[in-house]
Order: structure tokens, then sequence, then C-alpha cells
């Protein structure tokens, strides 16, 4: 996993432009030190009186400098522990994701495992511990990230999160969050068409599509390599024990066979710790195959507010086309309309009711382009805001794969190296039989 508490903190959110800066330093990170540790597994009751058994966190929180003007009033004590259910990190995720919009939140650890060498094993299991060994770090991750952050970082549900133990589900409701999460999953669901769609939204729609398609084909082949690995180091498994097996009945060459045949067994156990290390560079890739998720809600919602910008001006143009029409008489000059049908039933309207309507239509029109105005200024700061916040993302996805790559080639190359010293032992065991 990447150090998400070194570079991440240093470029503080969207405020960062330089990260080798400490004057930009503005997430509560460089003040605190937060760790999700012993995972623990608990059995309860539902509210409908259903028994269920479930894994709690203990999130632990250091403050490194009381003095901090970074350090929220609400942290009072040097160090914080509480326990924390997943569903709590999914809470907490809601909410953020609905209070800053325009911020790409950092996505959560999955639920399941879908690899093949962890189903034959048995680690398909919600509560396998390696799973949750791992479910663990990606939870510590992401609180991290929110730490790391310059904008969510100071947001008082999150600090709450870290020291409330108390009634935080209570206090996370009250902020009337639920609403605006309702109104968020219709817009995500709502199919409407722009007029002139923002050309920078739609490349980063083409741009997270791609990340996740890129992403999704390096852990498809990754996992393909893993499983054909394991699958190779287990066969050394039984090169072990015919060795070991054929030792037994030869006198000459029973010692260099037993000796091979130990080789072989180290080298087919080797693979099982190595494949745990290979999982945390795969839940590392995953993280980012998640946020693919966080880039497109940007783009949605910048639509929705485009989208409004649109109707607006739409409305406006009505209402000065229909107070044009109104101060030329009211007549309508083609086509078949309600107020053309009533106009010739009862007469035109008098001058008294067209002033009326006229004053009417100059009042929704005003109210109109002020909407407007106060539409297009949201447009135009979510459009800086999310823009910047990606540009912050961006950097952060090269500094973490780029330590992926280079951690996963390091990897691969001590196992290699580790194959050739096993065969060249081996081969000396052949020579001296």
């Amino acid at each position: 996993m990447a150090d998400v508490g070194s570079d991440s903190a240093q470029e503080g959110g969207s405020e960062a432009s330089t990260p080798s800066s400490s004057k930009r330093v503005t997430s509560l990170l460089s003040v605190m030190e937060i760790s999700v540790t012993e995972p623990e597994r608990r059995t309860g009751v539902t509210a409908i009186n259903m028994k269920e058994t479930y894994t709690v966190y203990l999130v632990e929180t250091r403050i490194t400098d009381m003095k901090s003007e970074l350090l929220p009033e609400t942290f009072t004590d040097e160090t914080f522990s509480l326990w924390r259910r997943y569903s709590e990190f999914e809470l907490l995720r809601n909410y953020l994701c609905v209070t800053y919009p325009a911020v790409v939140i950092p996505p959560l650890p999955e639920k399941k495992i879908h690899m093949m060498w962890q189903k034959l094993s048995g680690g398909e299991d919600k509560f396998d511990p390696d799973f949750i060994e791992r479910r663990r770090a990606g939870l510590e991750s992401f609180l991290l990230r929110v730490a790391a952050h310059g904008q969510l970082s100071q947001d008082k549900i999150f600090h709450c999160f870290l020291h409330l133990g108390e009634n935080w589900k209570e206090t996370v409701l009250a902020t009337g969050y639920q609403n605006k999460m309702d109104s968020r999953l219709k817009t995500l669901n709502a199919q409407f068409r722009l007029k002139n769609p923002d050309r920078r939204f739609q490349d980063l729609k083409n741009y997270s599509s791609e990340l996740e398609a890129n992403i999704a084909n390096l852990l498809k082949i990754r996992e393909r390599l893993a499983e054909r690995l394991y699958g190779i180091h287990k066969i050394h498994a039984n090169y072990g024990r015919v060795f070991s097996e054929w030792s037994g009945i030869e006198k000459e060459m029973g010692d260099g066979l037993q000796s091979a045949g130990h080789f072989m067994d180290v080298y087919a156990a080797s693979i099982d710790s190595m494949l745990e290390e290979e999982d945390t560079y795969a839940d590392a890739l995953k993280e980012y195959l998640y946020f693919a998720d966080a880039l497109r809600s940007i783009c949605r919602k910048q639509e929705l507010l485009q989208y409004e910008v649109e109707k607006l001006e739409d409305k406006l143009v009505y209402l000065k086309a229909q107070k044009e029409q109104m101060e030329q008489g009211g007549d309508v000059k083609s086509g078949f309309s309600l107020k053309g049908m009533t106009t010739k039933l009862f007469g035109a309207d008098t001058p008294e009711t067209r002033d009326k309507k006229i004053k009417l239509l100059e009042e929704q029109t005003q109210q109109t382009e002020e909407q407007l105005q106060a539409a297009k200024w949201e447009l135009s700061t979510y459009i800086d805001r999310s823009l910047q916040d990606v540009e912050r993302f961006k950097r952060q996805k090269v500094r973490d794969l780029r330590e992926i790559f280079i951690n996963y080639s390091i990897m691969q190359i001590k196992l290699c190296k580790k194959g050739i010293s096993l065969w060249n032992n081996t081969k000396e065991c052949f020579t001296k039989m």
C-alpha cells in the first residue's frame, strides 16, 4: 500500500500546489497519527431480534502536536481509541460523498474476495483471518486518505468518528444528510441531455473509464499469473514427496534425494507468503479501480448543475418572449395556442389586465435572472473546486501506482532468484549422488 501519510499530507488537499512546501501543509494528518488495529469478531442481536456475527475494528488516534492550530478544539486528549464496524465506515463515506460533491472521496475496501487460490483455501469466508487483515489495512488507508485531505480532514463529523464513542450515528443523521443522499441517488439515476456538455468533464469521464478498464485488466492478468505460480509451486510439493519416498528405498542416493525433496518442500511452501504479499498490491490496485466511480460521480454532479443552468436559460428566454408578445398586444401571430383560442372566444385583455401580466412577467424574469446568476456561480465554483481536486488525485495516483509497480517488480525478482537458488541447490544434491 502506498504511503498515504507522507506525500498526501504534504499536499494538504485542494489548497496545495507544491508537495514539498511546508507552508502548504493544512491536513489533519500532519498533527495526528491514525491506525486501525485489532479486528475482533463479535455476536449481537439485530433490531428484529435476529442473531448476527460481525467484525469490529479498533480505531486509534494519537495527537503528535497538541499546540497546532490545525487541531480541532474537540481533540482534548492526546490519544483516543474506539471500536467501529464496517457499516460505520460506510456511513462516514456516504456522508462525505453527499457533503463534498466536488471532492474525489477515497473508496472503502471490498466486502468479498474473488481469487481462485483463496476460494480453494476457504478464503472466501468473510471472517477469514487473512481477509479481515486486508480489510483492516484498507479501512486504515481510507481514514489516512481522508485525514490527509485539506478539506475532508476539517469536517466535524469526521472528527466525531475518530473520538466520539457513543451517539455518533445520531450525530450524522442530525445533519440531514439522508435527505441529501436520497436526492443524490435520484440525480445519479436521472436521465437528461445537455445542449453544450463541458469538454473537460467529458474527458474526465473517458479518463475514469480508461482507468477502470486498465486497472481491471491488470488485476485479471495478475490473477492468472498468481494462479499459474500457485500451481507451479504446488507441483514442487509433489516433487518433494516423490524424492522423499524414493530416498527411503535407495542407499547410495538416499541422502541426495532427501535433501532435494526438502528443497522442493520449502519452495512449495513459500508461495503462500508470496501470495499474501501479492494481495497487498492487488488491494492497492483495486482501490484505484473503485476511485473511477468517485470520478464519475463528480462528472454527474457537474452535468446536473449545468442542466439546471440550461433550464433557467430556456425559461428566461421564454419569459422575455412572453413579455415582448404582451407588450405588442398579446396577439398570437401563428400556430394554434390556448391563449389565441381564449382571445377569440372572450376577447382581448384590457389594458389594465395586460399591464398586470407584463408586471408579473417582469417580476418572474427578474427572479429567474437572479436564479440563473446563482446557478452559474454555483456551477463555476463547483467546476473550479472539482477540477482542482481531480488534479490532486492524479498526482496522488501517479505516486501510488509508481510505488506499487516498483514493489511488485522487486517481489517478482526475489521470487525468480529464489527459484534459481532452489534449482542450483537441487543440482548440487543430484551431483553429489
